[in-house]
């Protein structure tokens, strides 16, 4: 069921006589649970022509580097396959996605497109809207709760943001069946980039290169059911109180897969809910009300990706606090080759480099010590969001945005106020040591390769 809150006119454009229905995959990046291609598919069936589906490569998404594209291609060649056997054409551009769709839509009776909440995806498909001669529709299948039914404007808290949308969930948290098209595409003779061999397809990419693929994950949504199987077979009964214990593996590592869309957060929740465990709350919080709390984040306030973002109790407290003595401060040199005095610090920063992902209470500490030693709060955010986004698998994300924030206040409360932090919460080494083993998670991290 495709509910009638998913879908958005983005033009008032007149319905073409075309070749075929266009869906424009950008965000939704995955053929199963994927609201936007089973609408494309109705649409196509009912108007008895075949269904294409294109992608736009970018090489100039901002902050992307080698390591984000290629697990982004190792999912893109596994929904091409997975198409194929739909017998549905995807045609791979090498081209800023809202000029690629344009050519495309000269030949199609109507475009389907996902949703995205960054500021770049909201101007690539208002860009296309305005500049396509046939209707551009949106579905929104990236959420469980569309963005704007879950609340009209942006939420102040987890606290203030969970009663409104748990209210919306009964409505929502409902199957999608997969239907087939009627018409193969597959004969249309239309130019794609070769995604196949995925180091030739990188090689031929004019990429930032200093961070390499990951060699810990890989993309996919036959990755990201491997991994999802393994978390609700084996860690989801412990995970409530063991999610925050980085010597143990009882996350379900979504993250990386979500961001790229390589799999639904609607299917992840029902596949949670379909069993029962004592942990399954403590995981929908996250993956829905934390998650969705994010994305109403970077929907509605347009400067997520800076300072300027936080509320205004905290750059308050953080300017009161700016000329505090500092007991290290490091350069964004040192941050980064994690060269502090902190072996905890320096095991988060080198996790989330060789790996792509970073444990994500570590993550918070990792934050929270930026602050502390770094020259100013505005030159800590700046480093933070510079190193998540340029090391983890799912940077520049909204998850990744309101996290890095929060760690200066954003979606918190004010807390006992102390040197540097002000009324921001604060962290430090003996809290992780009550915790969990922190020496063990050092060993962990000097381990890997």
């Amino acid at each position: 069921m495709i509910q009638d809150e998913r879908i958005r006119f983005l033009n008032d454009s007149s319905v073409q006589n075309g070749k075929y229905v266009l869906y424009w995959m950008q965000a939704s990046q995955r053929t199963l649970y994927n609201h936007a291609l089973e609408y494309a598919v109705q649409q196509a069936n009912d108007r008895k022509k075949p269904l294409v589906v294109f992608f736009g490569i970018t090489e100039a998404f901002p902050e992307a580097n080698e390591r984000h594209y290629y697990f982004m291609l190792e999912g893109l060649k596994e929904v091409k396959d997975s198409l194929e056997e739909r017998k549905t054409k995807m045609v791979v551009r090498l081209q800023s996605p809202e000029k690629g769709v344009k050519e495309l839509a000269e030949d199609a009776d109507l475009v389907i497109t996902d949703r995205g909440y960054l500021i770049i995806q909201k101007m690539w498909r208002h860009h296309a809207g305005k500049n396509i001669d046939c209707p551009l529709i949106q579905v929104e299948s990236d959420v469980i709760v569309p963005v704007e039914e879950a609340e009209r404007k942006e939420a102040y808290s987890a606290g203030t943001f969970r009663p409104k949308i748990s209210k919306k969930l009964n409505m929502y948290l409902l199957p999608i069946s997969e239907h087939a098209p009627k018409l193969s595409s597959m004969d249309f003779d239309l130019e794609s980039f070769e995604i196949a061999d995925i180091d030739a397809a990188i090689s031929n990419l004019k990429l930032e290169r200093s961070v390499h693929k990951s060699r810990h994950f890989h993309g996919g949504l036959k990755q990201a059911q491997k991994h999802l199987d393994d978390f609700i077979s084996n860690k989801l009964d412990k995970y409530a109180d063991l999610r925050n214990d980085p010597t143990t593996e009882y996350l379900s590592q979504m993250s990386p897969y979500l961001h790229f869309g390589q799999i639904s957060p609607l299917y992840i929740a029902l596949k949670v809910l379909s069993i029962s465990s004592p942990g399954a709350e403590s995981y929908l919080e996250e993956l829905i009300v934390r998650r969705e709390l994010s994305m109403n984040f970077v929907f509605y306030n347009p400067d997520y990706a800076n300072y300027s973002c936080l509320p205004d109790w905290a750059k308050k407290t953080l300017s009161e606090h700016r000329n505090d003595a500092r007991e290290f401060v490091y350069s964004k040199e040192d941050w980064e080759e994690a060269k502090t005095h902190d072996p905890y610090w320096n095991a988060a920063q080198r996790e989330m480099m060789i790996t792509g992902k970073m444990h994500g209470y570590m993550r918070m500490y990792w934050g929270k010590k930026i602050l502390e030693w770094s020259r100013s709060p505005e030159d800590a955010f700046e480093i933070a969001l510079y190193l998540n986004n340029k090391y983890e698998i799912d940077g520049r994300d909204p998850n990744g945005y309101a996290g890095v924030a929060w760690c200066f206040g954003k979606h918190d409360r004010a807390w006992q106020e102390r040197p540097v932090f002000g009324k921001t919460r604060y962290m430090n080494a003996n809290g992780l040591r009550r915790k969990f083993d922190a020496d063990a998670y050092v060993e962990k991290i000097e381990k890997l390769k």
